[in-house]
């Protein structure tokens, strides 16, 4: 599986933006997708995840109200829809893929088999 995350880049805070995360090479229908954000001097933090079967979503407690995730399974794309930015949004953001997991796991790095190279967001304050 390969992952290629995508519509990252500069806004003001306040702003919005969507990422896209294109998952080729997939076989069957199952599966999950999450993103996660590492900032500089930073861990890599979960954001949110969804199953394809959109039977389990989970959102940080860091961005409920202001993210959403979501995919389209017709083109093996998952969203990350990003509104009201904040500056501490900034970091660079990675998509991952992995087995079917409930929500009480997809925030798990560790979990997941396939990651993307990241795409960098930058919140101007």
């Amino acid at each position: 599986v390969q992952l290629q995350a995508s519509g990252g880049g500069l806004v003001q805070a306040g702003g919005s933006l969507r990422l896209s995360c294109a998952a080729s090479g997939r076989t069957g229908s199952g599966g999950t997708m999450a993103w996660f954000r590492q900032a500089p001097g930073k861990e890599r933090e979960f954001v949110a995840g969804t199953r394809w079967n959109g039977s389990a979503t989970r959102i940080a407690d860091s961005v409920k109200g202001r993210f959403a995730v979501s995919r389209d399974r017709a083109k093996n794309t998952v969203y990350l829809q990003m509104n009201t930015l904040k500056f501490e949004d900034t970091a660079v953001y990675y998509c991952a893929a992995g087995r079917d997991y409930n929500s009480g796991s997809m925030h798990l790095a560790r979990v997941y088999d396939y990651w993307g190279k990241g795409t960098q967001v930058t919140v101007s304050s």
